[in-house]
């Protein structure tokens, strides 16, 4: 095994790089025709990396092989479809995000009458749960409404079907403790046959939706927007409709949290002040 994919990577190194070209362009096609899926505005390094790192694991030589793998074979398509998008989170696997969604809610949420907030390319349930035990925590919960939003249905199901065994649950504390966590994290979960759940009670408050950020139009005002983890992969005109959008979809006085800091190019940089020095996390002042 591990000589045929030496072989396989020596021959897709020896491909000439236009021919690479071309047989990415036809997969992206392919993929958008078949499945609905536009990648081809997304930044080429990244997505290489994705598509080549797919190809070593299952052992394919050439995108010409991975287009017909993915157009003839369900399962590798799906599995595909999930590798380009934006991977998992665990509970409380950025301990800075957190921290930064903390001190957004303060400057958003506190005092709206319906908070709402969308987690735009959600990266799944950990990203969901622990905005909602930060919400929680800050007694901002209650009246909020939290929108995740995934690419595909098969995403929706992993979302719907999520759950943790309690040594993760453990390994999680510290991460909540340094995203300014006081209590027991255990306490927001529900329990049983070595599960845990996020308890009813704030998994209420998270609302799943299966949204397409290249194609899709604004569906509603939110007081505060968060897409750090999809941005990186998007390439210059996708990323300058995308925060046209979120723009659309902001209130004033919102808060937007991007993944790095706005360029003054980008559109309405001018109307956006950052929270905090460094870093991406911008009120909306006009």
């Amino acid at each position: 095994m591990a000589a045929l994919m030496g072989a396989n990577e020596e021959l897709r190194r020896n491909t000439a790089p236009e021919l690479e070209e071309l047989e990415l362009e036809l997969l992206l096609e392919a993929v958008v025709r078949r499945f609905g899926f536009d990648f081809r505005l997304h930044d080429r390094a990244p997505l290489k990396r994705k598509l080549f790192g797919f190809m070593q694991l299952r052992g394919l030589a050439t995108l010409s092989q991975l287009q017909d793998h993915v157009l003839h074979d369900p399962a590798t398509a799906g599995n595909l479809l999930r590798a380009l998008h934006v991977p998992p989170a665990t509970l409380f696997d950025d301990p800075a995000e957190a921290l930064m969604l903390r001190e957004s809610a303060e400057h958003s949420l506190r005092g709206a009458a319906l908070p709402r907030i969308w987690l735009a390319d959600c990266a799944g349930a950990g990203q969901a749960w622990t905005l909602a035990i930060i919400l929680s925590e800050m007694g901002l919960l209650a009246h909020a409404e939290i929108h995740a939003t995934v690419a595909s249905d098969d995403m929706l199901d992993e979302a719907a079907a999520a759950w943790l065994t309690e040594a993760e649950l453990e390994r999680a504390q510290s991460a909540y403790a340094q995203a300014g966590g006081k209590g027991r994290l255990a306490d927001y979960f529900t329990i049983q046959g070595g599960h845990a759940v996020l308890a009813p009670s704030l998994r209420c408050h998270i609302t799943w939706a299966q949204y397409n950020l290249v194609t899709d139009a604004s569906f509603n005002e939110f007081n505060l927007i968060a897409c750090q983890r999809a941005l990186p992969d998007f390439g210059p005109l996708l990323r300058q409709r995308v925060l046209q959008l979120f723009h659309d979809s902001l209130v004033p006085f919102g808060t937007l949290g991007l993944d790095r800091e706005l360029d003054p190019a980008d559109p309405f940089s001018a109307g956006y002040l950052a929270l905090s020095p460094g870093q991406p996390w911008y009120k909306r002042v006009t």
